[in-house]
This record gives structure tokens, C-alpha cells and sequence, in this order.
């Protein structure tokens, strides 16, 4: 007897944040089933870096057209509404030809066509709500969903009683490759502190002009392995103590995490669950006036990352700041111990079983 065979499109894109808890959750979907149980096809953008991250992963990539929804006037959102209409009927046309079971989001502007033309084509769809403030698009799209699994507690209001509370996927794989790196990297009381800078995957042009002004000083006292974003290299790498990279594949983020006594991010949900997940002691730079505060007041509040306000940090404060917590142990014990208490770990297991009882029920 054939075991019954599942699809499920996944959708997002635009940026990393809303891909990587998605290919979280294929992964632990393959993880848990047979060979095959279940097909995974992928809608995003056509300039977005979700293709090259989808197709190393073995899911099948189709690009559509996509319009940016803005909850402010701009007569951008007249053209982009035009974008979201095409969006609409290439998505109906693939969703007719897949028959995907189930549909999966996690949000992002492309997504909102999918859900539309999934919705008219009576697919049932689950939503993921990463940030602690919705998104415009995961607002307008909770009215066709089934479920929406939301990362922190105070996310469940605005959903009602379609949410459920689960805290935000990790990779598994990630997880193997951090413990085998660590197990490997080996203590030298002469070797210099590592400072990972991540400048998220389309890069942070302010993190990386702060790094580069105070190179001189940070190659002094600690290493720097900083992720810069594509084509934003900050044009110095003679230092020994400095090594900068694009992007790092999912082997290559493993080592880097594992080599870090601290980590430098922006405050994007997908980064902090990893950071979370491995605690990593964290300092947090979120974007000013956007979501990310949110979500940085969470970290915050929970004494799980010192955060620093963008439009306040200088080079003397950035320097200061990182040489502060490197010579402090306490400090890093109790940042490591409280982010680490933050994230649900759980999340994988359980937007699975949600997935499941969606699909088998």
C-alpha cells in the first residue's frame, strides 16, 4: 500500500526573515516522515534572495510578480496594487497545476497574492507571525487562515482564536552543525575573544560603517568575523583579527556562531531564535522606528541581550560597549543563561504536529 503523499507550497521572501523559519519547518517535516511523505514548491520573488536559498535546499522555485503593501499614502501602492493583481492570477495558475494540500507563510509582501489565490482555491492555510508586532500582509491574510502560530506571547491577541502560541522554528541541521563545530573548536587562553557582526542577509549599511570606523581599535582586543550582505563589503580586510563575508551558507553560519563569544545583530526574529536557541550573548542594534524595536524591548526586558538605540551609538559607545561585556564573565554567563530561556524550543515539534493534524484530520 502507498503511503499518502502531501504538498505543501510555501511562500515568502523579499528578505531572509520570512525564509528561513519556513525551510525550518520543511526540514523538520522531512525530518520526522519518510522519503517523499512530503513535496514542498516555493513561490517568492524574482529579485529576492529566497530563490538561491530555497533551491539549495531541494524545494522547487517559482517567481511571480509582487507589490509592496505600505500602510502609509504613496503612489507606489497605485502601481504596486497592479503587482499584486498579476501576483494573484500566476499564483491561481500554479496552485491549479500543484494542488498543494496545505499553503505555509511567514509573512512578507509576496506571500499576500498566494494566500488570496489559495483561499479562492479552498487550501487550507497556516501563517507564522515572527515579529511581535503584524505585519500588513499577515493582517490582511489571517482572514483566510486556519491557524497563525505566533513567536511571543504577546502576538496572541491580535490573531483571536485562530492563534497559537509556539515560539519560532530552527533549523535542526543548524543545531548538528553548531554542536559539531563547538566540539571541535579548542580553548587557548592566548587567543583573542570572537565578535560575530551580523549585518542580516541584504546587509545593514549603519553596522557596517560602524565596524569600519572602528576597526583599528576592535582588531585590538578581540576578533571580528563580520557578515557584511551582498556587495556591501566595507573595502578592509588587511587586519589578521578581521574576516568579512557576503553571506555564509548554513555550514559556514554554524562555524561562525560556534567561534563567537558575542554576537552583534540587528533584531531580526529569525537571527535572535538561533542566537536564542544556541545562547549566544548578544548585542542588539535594532532598526529605529520599526518592528524590530518590538522586538528588541523583548530581549530586553528579559535581560536576555544588551540593546543599543541606533540613532544614540557612537564609535566610542560601540568600542566601549563590546570591550564592556567581553572582560565581563558574569555578564556573559547571565546573557548566555537568559537568552537562552527566551525562545520556546519546542517550535519545531510543534507547528509539525499543527501541519499534521491540518493535513491527516
Amino acid at each position: 500500500m502507498n503511503k499518502q503523499q502531501y504538498k505543501i507550497l510555501l511562500t515568502g521572501g523579499g528578505t531572509g526573515g520570512s525564509v528561513t523559519p519556513l525551510l525550518a519547518i520543511a526540514e523538520a517535516l522531512r525530518a520526522r516522515s519518510e522519503a517523499g511523505e512530503y513535496n514542498f514548491l516555493w513561490i517568492g520573488t524574482r529579485e529576492g534572495i529566497e530563490k538561491g536559498m530555497v533551491e539549495k535546499e531541494g524545494i522547487i522555485f517559482r517567481a511571480i510578480s509582487a507589490g509592496k503593501l505600505r500602510r502609509y499614502f504613496s503612489w507606489q501602492n497605485f502601481i504596486d496594487s497592479f503587482f499584486v493583481i498579476a501576483g494573484f492570477f500566476q499564483s491561481f495558475a500554479i496552485i491549479l497545476k500543484w494542488k498543494p494540500n496545505l499553503i505555509l507563510s511567514a509573512g512578507s509582501f509576496v506571500a499576500t497574492p498566494v494566500i488570496f489565490a489559495g483561499w479562492f482555491c479552498r487550501v487550507p492555510i497556516i501563517i507564522h507571525q515572527l515579529d511581535v508586532r503584524p505585519g500588513l500582509s499577515n493582517k490582511l491574510a489571517t482572514p483566510f487562515a486556519k491557524v497563525v502560530t505566533v513567536t511571543f506571547e504577546k502576538s496572541l491577541a491580535a490573531y483571536g482564536k485562530k492563534a497559537a502560541l509556539t515560539g519560532n522554528p530552527i533549523r535542526p541541521r543548524l543545531l548538528g552543525l553548531y554542536n559539531e563545530h563547538r566540539a571541535k573548536i579548542k580553548s587557548d587562553d592566548e587567543s583573542l575573544p570572537v565578535v560575530l557582526v551580523l549585518g542580516g542577509g541584504t546587509g545593514a549599511q549603519f553596522i557596517n560603517e560602524l565596524v569600519a570606523k572602528s576597526l583599528n581599535q576592535l582588531t585590538g582586543f578581540c576578533e571580528l568575523i563580520h557578515l557584511t550582505g551582498k556587495n556591501k563589503s566595507i573595502g578592509q580586510t588587511a587586519s589578521a583579527n578581521y574576516q568579512s563575508y557576503e553571506f555564509l551558507n548554513l555550514e559556514e553560519l554554524a562555524w561562525a556562531y560556534a567561534a563567537a563569544d558575542i554576537v552583534i545583530s540587528r533584531a531580526g526574529i529569525g537571527t535572535l531564535t538561533e542566537l536564542a536557541c544556541l545562547g549566544k550573548p548578544t548585542i542588539i542594534v535594532p532598526i529605529p522606528e520599526s518592528h524590530q524595536e518590538e522586538n528588541a524591548q523583548i530581549f530586553h526586558e528579559a535581560r536576555a541581550a544588551i540593546v543599543l538605540k541606533q540613532n544614540e551609538l557612537t564609535q566610542e559607545l560601540f568600542v566601549k560597549f563590546i570591550g564592556k561585556i567581553l572582560s565581563d564573565q558574569p555578564l556573559i554567563q547571565e546573557l548566555s543563561e537568559n537568552i537562552g530561556q527566551l525562545i520556546n524550543k519546542e517550535a519545531n515539534k510543534q507547528i509539525c504536529e499543527i501541519v499534521d493534524k491540518l493535513l491527516k484530520n
